[in-house]
């Protein structure tokens, strides 16, 4: 009898499994989380001030304390994990942002609490650094952007969640142990990371030999070759420094609706209870969407008319906010501003590659790290602002409108496509080579 040929084995080893999807939910749940930790103390604000006699520039002090944390902590630890692995050093984040977020719950003054979330802030630093270094590696270069707009997009949607989920844990435990309730999810997170996830996909069991081939192009993106010179040379480049203008800028703006929020929601708009943390998850809800939209949108038109459109766009609606008296159309106003500045998230990030190369990693560390600087002389600046004009938040919201434009300029200057083009042309064939693939 003649022997039937083994299609069927071959067949079944040609299709790759799909264990980096896990990975995309792991990015995606830690992100999530991540945000749920930070903006829930934007809910807690009322009681905080109240339970610990808090002015409003001290407040803005303590929304700042984390940004200014997470600012000078990330480049250090977006390297630390560049030596010592994802895996080791993101369960160190996840486990120090824990035990901060509980022990939010345990301050007794205003002091205390600025030293907590300070403390929370050099904890989260270097997450997302380490996890576009977690999808760099486990994702072929054809779904990374598909794989980036989908973590950012539920990032921004568990922030949209928070309000009433904190709402909510505020009503049943109290704003302290409501804390101690959120901590608990990061620990569990830790403990599925750590008993799943591997570096190396190379290593993990549950890939076989297809899915590492595909995967196999996306070392050149983490490895890094003879001649390619310093670090800190690179984020000295023009583009570099323009990139973190943009995103100081971004970020200053975006922070507004995770600190000063909920209370412009009450003062200005007379919202409050379940109200004001309904209306108080639309620009998050909305700025999800623009993050898949330029998922979509990207391959289709050039990422920088994307995102001079997106800002111009923001600080056009930002306008139309002071002049809506209505509450509604007002809020629909800024949640559109949240979604055409969103719809830069991706752009930026995957900028970051395109202009950084082998230091990726590093460039994004240290884009996000001047990001989170504005997130801590936003706040502050916003609680002087309030406090010396008696509460003037129409023109708080106009200098958010003012740093757009600023943002929209520097898109001017930056053109990822033509880094990448550069690129190509530079490296690649060198690569190529150096790999053996060439005569």
């Amino acid at each position: 009898m003649r022997r039937a040929p083994q299609t069927q084995p071959e067949g079944s080893a040609a299709k790759p499994t799909r264990a980096r999807y896990f990975v995309v939910l792991l990015a995606i749940s830690l992100a999530v989380l991540s945000y749920v930790q930070r903006v829930a103390i934007s809910q807690a604000e009322e009681p905080i001030t109240r339970d610990l006699h808090v002015s409003t520039e001290k407040m803005g002090l303590i929304f700042g304390a984390f940004a200014l944390a997470y600012a000078l902590f990330e480049i250090p630890m977006g390297l630390l994990g560049d030596r010592l692995g994802v895996r080791r050093v993101l369960t160190r984040i996840v486990l120090a942002w824990s035990v901060c977020t509980a022990l939010t719950g345990a301050v007794w003054n205003v002091t205390s609490m600025v030293v907590i979330r300070f403390l929370f802030g050099a904890g989260e630093a270097g997450c997302f650094p380490n996890l576009t270094r977690m999808l760099s590696a486990w994702m072929p270069a054809r779904e990374r952007v598909t794989a980036q707009a989908l973590m950012w997009a539920f990032a921004r949607w568990g922030g949209a969640i928070t309000p009433p989920l904190a709402l909510l844990a505020i009503n049943l435990f109290g704003w302290r142990w409501a804390f101690v309730h959120f901590a608990a999810a990061g620990l569990v997170w830790c403990a599925v990371f750590l008993f799943w996830f591997r570096d190396d996909p190379a290593q993990h069991r549950s890939v076989n030999a297809a899915e590492r081939q595909m995967l196999e192009s996306s070392r050149v993106l983490i490895t890094h070759r003879p001649g390619e010179g310093h670090w800190l040379s690179v984020l000295l480049t023009r583009p570099v420094l323009i990139l973190g203008l943009q995103y100081f800028c971004f970020s200053s703006v975006w922070y507004f609706y995770i600190t000063w929020l909920p209370r412009y929601l009450r003062e200005a708009r007379g919202q409050t209870g379940a109200r004001e943390a309904a209306l108080a998850t639309l620009p998050l809800l909305f700025g999800g969407a623009g993050c898949l939209l330029t998922g979509l949108a990207h391959r289709r038109l050039p990422r920088r008319v994307i995102a001079i459109c997106g800002f111009l766009a923001t600080a056009i609606l930002l306008i139309a906010v002071t002049r809506i008296r209505a509450v509604v159309p007002a809020m629909l106003a800024m949640a559109f501003a949240s979604l055409a500045s969103d719809l830069t998230m991706p752009i930026s990030w995957d900028a970051c590659v395109e202009i950084g190369g082998p230091y990726c990693a590093t460039v994004a560390a240290s884009m996000n790290m001047l990001g989170n600087l504005g997130g801590f002389v936003a706040p502050f600046a916003g609680g002087v602002i309030l406090a010396r004009t008696h509460g003037n938040w129409n023109l708080l919201i106009e200098v958010m409108a003012a740093l757009a434009i600023v943002s929209a300029v520097c898109w001017l200057y930056l053109d990822p496509d033509a880094a990448r083009r550069e690129r190509e042309v530079r490296v690649v064939p060198a690569v190529v080579s150096t790999d053996g693939l060439t005569p």
